[in-house]
């Protein structure tokens, strides 16, 4: 392997092709932006993320053909007053509605006769405490966001002018008129405006940071720009191919899923790039020729960098195994991204670094000492020697094999005490969990559930199928928790289906509503059941949010119990693969399975005491895993290699010591560059992703401060040449 790289970077960043090298990416990144589409230019915005197959699903598939709504996607005005509405208040309702009869919006399908309604009428259909009136305005199912966006922004006009006050900007804590758009075409609105503001937020602030950490941990301004341009070349090539993969169907791609593959591009792309120059300027200290260095720290760093880029890749595709779409939408993405972007390390990177040579490194120039003996005699004074170990560095080596068993009791006992939290997480899958509180149509809709019965924002329909009449509203409305049931639709296609409209007397949204969902299917079930309808079970289907929340927590269960071990399986095969040992395997994953629920639980404790959110998003546990579990390998493949290089040549002890103090500098700044990236996320407007940002770069700061340096080589000096197994390496003077 050793010869095939070394063989290799003669190929890709010798003297003559470094050029060829260069100009082979320029002329890619070129071609497949001109020819293929960007990947932002192909994201989707479709909110259907459970399978065909679930019962929300299908019985929204019911509901559709059997119970259809000609009106088209509403948008839901919402209008509020302290003390209650005044007349003015419903006079220019009316207005508007009379305005938007005589000259429609575009997209406009339908709206209600308000504008024929007196005053008092209106009032009749307002709140209880007569505070709040609901009206909707229905829209083209055809209309995309991007439609709508200035036809909302037409409305917010024309009811401006109407009041004769911008309503929309009040704050609600305030006395006054307060008016506040939401249901499903204001969410969709908010939503897009969040995520087209996030995305340039996230980029600049991701650059920024990563620029400042090269400078502050290598102190060399061009060595900071390098791994920079390495990632923007790769992500020249991977949003074109992305595009492409998304323009002729073969995936989807969402805002989210390319909001976090920017996040992961910028931290595992300049990781591998920092792996890589790190053993470039150790070469050069010791190698006069840049050429000659350079494939010497391709030789040594190229394998760990594939086998990380490798396992992280198949850790990440691991995904596509999932059901619920917004796991199954980052699989082949982010592969995609570690692929390409270990392909530009080992191939764009050494030919920069071989245009640059020492020059990359600058004002800290790495020289062999007859260098520096020849400048001192130039210059007639001592030049400075440059570290490769830092002290602290060459202290955390000799404890792990001095103290081995001490580490591994406090780290394990500290660690354990954070996992202890994990069961005590509280998880929501509410959508609006995730915005911000001041987000409109999240303020529209706390609105409508302070002023009207708690589920009158999300009712639920239950739907049956039977060949006989049975009536189902009395038992329906028996229920605790029902706080009303409509009359009994027939279907139009068959008479058989029948909808019953249920509103709810708790929070919709609440896991009291959630765990409620069951409990109705079974109720119906068995009343059917004593009406003699056979097969009951296949005959009851429920919608609504509620029951796609109780959908949702299904699924992704069943996903965790899915992936989480298919991907155990898979970074399994390949540490074996390349460390041949069963035995590393094993606690490698162990290790990494530890540092996994301590994050997971210091997350919590953050999330909930300090950021003071009641839940945590329930698709952090497994984003996380996936994520934790394929990176934190990465540091442990790069420390266990070398102590794995280092065991051919010296004693356990030295090798041990050796490997950790040489791989402590690289993996701490790759470990800081990779957590500062993931807690970027946290300018996201997004609960969800602030969340795993959190939580990830928790983890990724444990993986590299705790479990790599002082953990995994405390537990390989412990087992000993069993560490090995079944190679069984024994002292070389042995």
């Amino acid at each position: 392997m050793k010869n095939l790289l070394k063989n290799w970077g003669e190929t890709i960043a010798g003297s003559k092709t470094r050029w060829v090298t260069l100009l082979i990416w320029i002329a890619l990144v070129a071609v497949v932006s001109v020819v293929w589409p960007q990947v932002n230019d192909e994201t989707t915005g479709g909110s259907q993320l459970l399978p065909e197959e679930t019962m929300s699903v299908e019985a929204s598939d019911i509901a559709d053909e059997q119970f259809p709504n000609d009106a088209g996607v509403p948008l839901l005005l919402v209008w509020h007053r302290d003390g209650g509405l005044e007349q003015e208040d419903l006079q220019n309702i009316n207005t508007l509605y009379q305005n938007l009869d005589e000259d429609p919006l575009e997209y406009q399908s339908m709206i209600p006769p308000f504008e024929e309604l007196p005053p008092q009428a209106l009032l009749d259909s307002a709140s209880g405490d007569e505070e709040a009136l609901t009206t909707p305005v229905f829209f083209s199912e055809e209309a995309t966001t991007d439609d709508l966006q200035p036809v909302l922004s037409n409305l917010q006009k024309r009811i401006t002018e109407i009041t004769g006050e911008n309503y929309f900007d009040t704050d609600l804590a305030e006395d006054g008129m307060h008016i506040r758009y939401t249901g499903a075409v204001g969410i969709q609105i908010d939503s897009t405006e969040l995520f087209s503001t996030a995305d340039i937020t996230l980029l600049i602030s991701t650059v920024l940071l990563v620029l400042f950490l090269l400078v502050l941990l290598y102190r060399s301004p061009i060595l900071a720009v390098v791994p920079l341009i390495g990632v923007g070349f790769a992500y020249g090539i991977i949003s074109p191919l992305l595009g492409f993969m998304a323009e002729q169907g073969w995936i989807v791609v969402d805002s989210q899923a390319v909001s976090i593959m920017t996040v992961l591009l910028f931290g595992a792309g300049t990781d591998y790039c920092l792996f890589l120059i790190t053993r470039y300027r150790d070469e050069l200290l010791m190698e006069p020729n840049k050429y000659t260095a350079l494939t010497k720290a391709i030789a040594h760093s190229g394998g760990a960098i594939m086998i990380s880029a490798l396992t992280t890749a198949a850790g990440l595709f691991t995904l596509v195994a999932a059901q619920y779409a917004s796991y199954d939408r980052f699989a082949v993405p982010f592969s995609v991204a570690i692929i390409v972007m270990a392909v530009a390390v080992l191939t764009l990177l050494p030919a920069l670094l071989a245009l640059l040579g020492r020059t990359a490194f600058f004002p800290f120039i790495p020289r062999t000492e007859e260098m520096i003996q020849k400048l001192e005699d130039k210059k007639g004074k001592k030049v400075r020697r440059p570290k490769t170990k830092s002290r602290f560095s060459e202290w955390v080596g000799r404890i792990t094999v001095k103290k081995p068993w001490t580490i591994i009791t406090v780290t394990v006992v500290v660690l354990g005490i954070l996992a202890l939290f994990v069961p005590r997480i509280n998880y929501t899958y509410g959508v609006f969990d995730s915005f911000p509180d001041d987000m409109p149509s999240r303020e529209g809709f706390a609105i409508i559930g302070e002023h009207y019965p708690e589920g009158t924002v999300a009712p639920m329909q239950v739907l049956i199928r039977s060949d006989r009449e049975v009536s189902l509203r009395e038992d329906i409305a028996a229920l605790d928790e029902v706080e009303s049931v409509g009359e009994a639709e027939k279907g139009e296609e068959n008479e058989e289906y029948e909808q019953y409209s249920v509103t709810l007397s708790i929070d919709p949204y609440s896991r009291e509503a959630v765990a409620f969902v069951p409990e109705l299917k079974n109720r119906v079930e068995d009343r059917l059941q004593e009406e003699g309808v056979k097969n009951p079970e296949d005959q009851v289907w429920i919608n609504g949010e509620t029951a796609g929340l109780y959908d949702t927590e299904k699924v992704t269960s069943r996903d965790q119990n899915i992936v989480i071990p298919v991907i155990l399986v898979i970074i399994a095969l390949i540490l074996v693969t390349y460390l041949k040992s069963i035995t590393a395997m094993g606690y490698l994953l162990l290790t990494v399975g530890l540092s996994y629920l301590s994050a997971l639980g210091l997350g919590w404790l953050i999330i909930h005491y300090v950021m003071e959110e009641p839940a945590m998003q329930g698709l952090i546990p497994l984003y996380s895993f996936v994520f934790l579990v394929a990176l934190g390998n990465d540091y442990n493949i790069f420390m266990i290699s070398s102590i794995w290089k280092n065991r051919e040549q010296m004693k356990l002890d030295a090798a041990i010591s050796n490997g950790v103090s040489s791989t402590s500098g690289v993996i701490t700044s790759a470990g800081l560059i990779l957590a500062g990236t993931f807690a970027v996320l946290a300018v996201l407007p997004l609960q969800v992703l602030v969340q795993f940002g959190t939580v990830t770069a928790i983890g990724v700061l444990i993986d590299t401060f705790v479990v790599r340096p002082f953990l995994v080589p405390s537990i390989t000096k412990v087992l000993g040449k069993y560490a090995f197994w079944p190679a069984m390496k024994k002292d070389p003077d042995e």
